[in-house]
């Protein structure tokens, strides 16, 4: 069946086209009064004309920031939004992403025409979700519950009454599907030229042709890294704020100021088929079982979909702008094979046109946003996994009021690179999930799960929660940032040595993290504030605390240790008499409930109060130094035998608590 499709095949195309060559002609002309000279300073400097950047400076103007600067190092739409699939899906299976869509939908319909009397380029198609098996129908059936809160019309469609939406789709194997009618599809360059108007109406400046070569920072009185300019070939524009929204470049510009960018860029492609009768009134259609779109075209059909196995890109050169690749059709016959499945027309259908181009993609899927913890006033707006039109008007408008406003409108914390900025890291742990990615856990992994959990129940067991984060805040106005800092006094007098659980609020009193905090004698017998946060959320304290400690002014610092120091927690009905054997000192029989002691397990420890070792067999990752030591305690897991032998990983700090 996919003869038509084979590498040596004479019928293939060699044509590599996008669909809206012209459209991108006339904004180019349209354009051609942006490229003005560069002005000295400016509020914030958004890097980068696709429809990330340009929706972050319409919005940023809009809401009032008088000097909005957008520089383009070539012309609007380059790099990545150019070759787009431009499709705009309304349903998916968190609300965060559902209300940003619905925001972009809104700028194209209605907002954008009105305020600059020009056309987006959108246009309505509806977008049908197809289903081959029950778990997936169950998700559709969320999705639309879902989009009911945000007042999308979302319509569950049986296999017979599928082909009244789309009469060209093969329901025999299908057992449903759900339909959204407010789905379509936006123009890349109608979308950054109504963008972009607005903006300069609004009074943001906007230049193409524009290089940045650099950015300067400076580190200031209280050690943190800010933002102070950047340097383009038309000069040098002083600025506290820079959003980059490079796409695929985006690390180059990360790199500038030292902080990473953590996504990967894949070769990404869709096809052009001939023309098909009838498809021209037929909705976009997604089949997310295959991993396949197809997207109406004028009378033609687009054909996407994302590879488990997708080409990676090492390098992509700065100026490779409107370039695209050679189709690989070894990795892109899958796609073919699955749309004929979908929709048995494309087979006896001839290829018109092919688009390869480079895309951003994140090892979660979530992209990049947000105020980088390391260099306040570096925005990032990238790594939209080929989704940036989709989500850019939404995202736009929230990364415009972080800057403005000092946070998002909304609950982003799934976004933000606060959250992300070490969990991208390492790509490897895609390659051990393979098997276990499905709607459920296999069989041996739910039995696993019951006897860890009764074990804990009816005995102990420990936890490595060496994840978390470890702050500590020091200094001499710690008593009082302390004080200010937390909801619950931490720092009082004559308290036996609690571990105090407690929350850190913003300005307006919402919650920005809860954490616990034991008041401890640091190395020179000052007292310090020893603070566990989240794992996930480390940075994302560690960049709360810095900017209120820096707006007190106090004499006091927020030191990481996470990598320093580890966490075994634990747990279960016969915890305390398992740490009776192991630990000497602390008197663990007599420590209530959240409080600490310092103690020496297995021999070691019991100089400060500043960490948590344990004894047994246990790798802890991080962990820099071995001491070999013995550990006597009766085990929970193994019952036959009443000792069990093991040393104990021991880092810079040896106490446990």
């Amino acid at each position: 069946t996919l003869r038509l499709y084979s590498t040596t095949d004479s019928k293939i195309t060699s044509l590599k086209e996008v669909p809206y060559d012209s459209s991108l002609n006339k904004t180019e002309e349209s354009n051609s009064k942006h490229s003005n000279g560069s002005p000295s300073e400016a509020d914030v400097v958004v890097i980068g004309g696709g429809s990330v950047g340009c929706s972050t400076a319409y919005h940023l103007a809009k809401m009032g920031v008088k000097n909005v600067v957008l520089l383009e190092q070539h012309k609007l739409t380059a790099g990545t939004t150019w070759h787009t699939a431009g499709l705009l899906w309304h349903l998916t299976s968190h609300d965060l992403e559902m209300e940003l869509i619905k925001h972009t939908r809104e700028l194209m319909t209605d907002v954008l025409p009105k305020e600059t009397g020009l056309e987006t380029g959108w246009i309505d198609t509806g977008g049908l979700f197809t289903a081959y098996r029950k778990e997936r129908l169950d998700a559709y059936k969320e999705m639309a519950t879902l989009a009911k809160v945000y007042g999308m019309d979302a319509q569950m469609l049986s296999p017979y009454e599928i082909n009244d939406i789309h009469p060209l789709v093969d329901v025999s194997n299908l057992i449903g599907a759900v339909y959204s009618p407010m789905d379509g599809t936006m123009d890349p360059a109608g979308t950054c030229l109504t963008y972009t108007r607005a903006a300069a109406k609004y009074g943001a400046k906007i230049l193409e042709n524009c290089d940045v070569t650099g950015i300067e920072t400076k580190v200031d009185d209280y050690g943190i890294k800010r933002i102070v300019s950047v340097s383009t070939n038309h000069g040098v524009i002083k600025t506290r704020n820079i959003v980059n929204c490079t796409g695929v470049w985006a690390p180059y510009i990360g790199k500038m100021v030292g902080v990473p960018v953590p996504q990967l860029t894949y070769k990404h492609a869709y096809v052009v088929t001939e023309p098909i009768p009838g498809v021209s009134k037929v909705p976009n259609c997604r089949d997310h079982d295959s991993s396949i779109y197809l997207k109406r075209q004028g009378d033609t059909l687009q054909i996407g979909g994302y590879e488990s196995n997708p080409i990676h890109c090492e390098h992509v050169d700065k100026d490779f702008a409107f370039g695209l690749y050679d189709l690989d059709w070894d990795v892109f016959s899958r796609h073919i094979e699955h749309a004929c499945m979908s929709v048995p027309q494309v087979e006896q259908t001839g290829i018109r046109s092919t688009v390869c181009g480079p895309e951003s993609f994140t090892s979660d899927q979530k992209p990049l946003v947000g105020e980088s913890p390391d260099v306040r006033g570096f925005f990032y707006g990238s790594g939209f996994n080929s989704a940036g039109m989709m989500y850019g008007g939404g995202a736009g408008r929230e990364i415009a009021n972080w800057i403005i406003h000092g946070r998002p409108s909304i609950d982003m914390f799934s976004w933000d690179i606060s959250y992300n900025n070490e969990k991208h890291e390492d790509y490897t742990y895609n390659e051990l999930l393979q098997q276990d990615y499905t709607f459920d856990f296999p069989g041996s992994v739910h039995q696993q799960i019951a006897k860890e959990s009764l074990t804990c129940r009816t005995s102990g067991a420990m936890f490595n929660t060496s994840y978390m984060g470890k702050l500590f805040l020091t200094g001499e106005d710690a008593g009082v940032a302390a004080r200010y800092l937390f909801t619950r006094d931490v720092s009082a007098p004559g308290k036996p040595r609690p571990c105090t659980y407690t929350l850190m609020l913003n300005d307006k009193g919402g919650i920005e993290s809860d954490l616990v905090v034991a008041k401890v004698p640091g190395a020179t017998g000052a007292t310090e504030y020893y603070m566990t946060v989240g794992g996930a959320t480390t940075e994302y304290c560690k960049g709360h605390l810095s900017d209120k400690l820096n707006g007190l002014g106090l004499k006091c610092s927020v030191d990481d240790r996470t990598n320093d120091m580890g966490i075994l927690s634990l747990q279960g009905p016969r915890s305390r008499e398992i740490l009776e054997e192991v630990v000497q000192g602390g008197n663990i029989r007599k420590l209530k409930f959240s409080r600490w002691t310092s103690a020496k397990v297995a021999g070691c420890g019991g100089s400060a109060a500043d960490d948590r070792v344990l004894s047994g067999k246990y790798e802890i990752e991080r962990m820099e130094t071995r001491y070999p030591a013995q550990a006597f305690a009766t085990s929970p897991f193994l019952p036959t035998f009443s000792r069990m032998m093991g040393e104990v990983l021991r880092p810079r700090s040896t106490t446990a608590v």
